[in-house]
Order: C-alpha cells, then sequence, then structure tokens
C-alpha cells in the first residue's frame, strides 16, 4: 500500500487526509472511494481539467504524461510544473503528497445545475 496525503482543501478536506492506495490504483479513483470528491466532469476521459492535482511529493515516481494531458494542462487553473490530472495517475510504489487547487477552469459541478 502507498500513502496519499492531500494537502487541507477549503471545501474537499479541510483537515487534509491520509489515505492508503494500492499500487496501480488510479489516484482520482482511489480519492473518491476516501470520501475526497474531486470533480471530473469529463468523467475520466481526458477532456477537460477540472481533476488538475498537484503533486507535492512523488511526482517522478508517476507514469510520464502524455501529449494530450499536456496540453490540457495548459490550460488549468494554478498550473505548476508538478501539476497532473488526477484521472491520469496511477499510483507507483512511491508515497505521495497532492495538493488540490482551490479553483477549476469548469466551475460547473458534477450534479449541480
Amino acid at each position: 500500500m502507498v500513502t496519499i496525503t492531500v494537502l487541507p482543501h477549503h471545501e474537499l478536506c479541510p483537515e487534509g487526509a491520509t489515505v492508503e492506495l494500492a499500487k496501480g490504483e488510479n489516484l482520482l479513483e482511489g480519492l473518491h472511494e476516501h470520501g475526497i470528491n474531486i470533480d471530473h466532469a469529463c468523467d475520466c476521459s481526458k477532456a477537460c481539467t477540472t481533476c488538475h492535482v498537484v503533486i507535492r511529493k512523488g511526482f517522478d515516481s508517476l507514469e510520464e504524461m502524455d501529449d494530450i494531458e499536456g496540453d490540457l494542462l495548459d490550460r488549468a487553473w494554478g498550473l505548476e510544473p508538478n501539476s497532473r490530472l488526477s484521472c491520469q495517475c496511477f499510483v507507483a510504489e512511491e508515497d505521495l503528497t497532492v495538493y488540490i487547487p482551490k479553483h477549476t477552469l469548469n466551475h460547473a459541478k458534477e450534479g449541480h445545475h
């Protein structure tokens, strides 16, 4: 198991969180299973940036992003060198520290009109 430390986010986890995920598990799906409901407006089809996160620790353990993810991230709010789409991250063997940006460019939330 790999330890995922989620830094405090004003809405999704105000106190921060620490969860355990299995190697190979999708970061977005794993966080959802633990009640950290990161937005994902495109249903993980790599068509938006609503699941944008910044990997503060463990970034180099993740598989390299492809060109499509890189192009999408260019449009993400709060882009940093260690930014990723959480729907495209699969946990490796190294613990991760994840920062969820305060805003996304797509302000529509699933299930809300």
